[in-house]
């Protein structure tokens, strides 16, 4: 008997990493990649176009980036169905996708196997992440005051943050981001409000702190 298949679309700003997920789909007769895009922009559109069943979202990308991208998909879509896939494994990044709205977060370090665990899972309407992510974000406690405060952080914050913590200056960022350098610039001084700090320097050590470094 034919199952229907699981449609996804995956975003991820490498080329060949887009590749390497296809290849792994294409393995499973139940889940066939329909299109792909390398940056949240292009992914709002696909998904108002195809309304695929799965999307396989990155986070570290140009442009609005994809925590962004899934809270204004999540806005537009309330059945939109999206599996964070991302390098980063630590506590602040789990939470921040779940809040929000992603149903899904696995590694890219993970077996591929969990992959495939996932999109069944998510399709199936479940709420999947990796284990040993809970459990890292469960036994972390470092610096909770400064969790909090970035906990609290919009997604746009977030992105400034850690370009500032990496010590690139407004105008790099305002390229990077898109963004306007006034607008870049005031982003920065909020953060350090927020954080109560006076330099990059200090940034980098809240960054150092959170095991945000990368």
């Amino acid at each position: 008997m034919k199952t229907e298949k699981i449609t996804v679309i995956l975003v991820d700003d490498h080329a060949i990493v887009r590749t390497g997920f296809r290849l792994l789909l294409a393995t499973e007769a139940n889940i066939e990649v329909i299109a792909e895009a390398e940056r949240g922009e292009q992914a709002l559109q696909l998904y108002a176009d195809l309304q695929p069943d799965i999307i396989i979202m990155d986070l570290s990308m140009a442009g609005i980036g994809g925590l962004e991208t899934t809270r204004r998909l999540v806005l537009r879509h309330e059945n939109v169905k999206i599996i964070v896939f991302s390098v980063h494994h630590e506590k602040v990044y789990v939470q921040r996708a779940m809040n929000a709205g992603a149903k899904g977060y696995i590694c890219k370090h993970a077996h591929p196997e969990v992959l495939i665990t996932a999109i069944k899972k998510v399709a199936n309407g479940e709420i999947y992440v990796e284990p040993n992510l809970i459990d890292d974000a469960e036994n972390s406690s470092d610096s909770m005051d400064y969790q909090a405060i970035i906990d609290n952080f919009s997604p746009r914050e977030f992105d400034v943050f850690l370009l500032l913590a990496k010590g690139l200056t407004a105008h790099t960022i305002s390229e990077q981001l898109c963004l306007s350098y006034k607008t870049a610039a005031n982003y920065g001084t909020n953060i350090r409000q927020k954080l109560n700090v006076n330099s990059g320097a200090e940034l980098a050590h809240v960054a150092l702190l959170l095991n945000l470094t990368k």
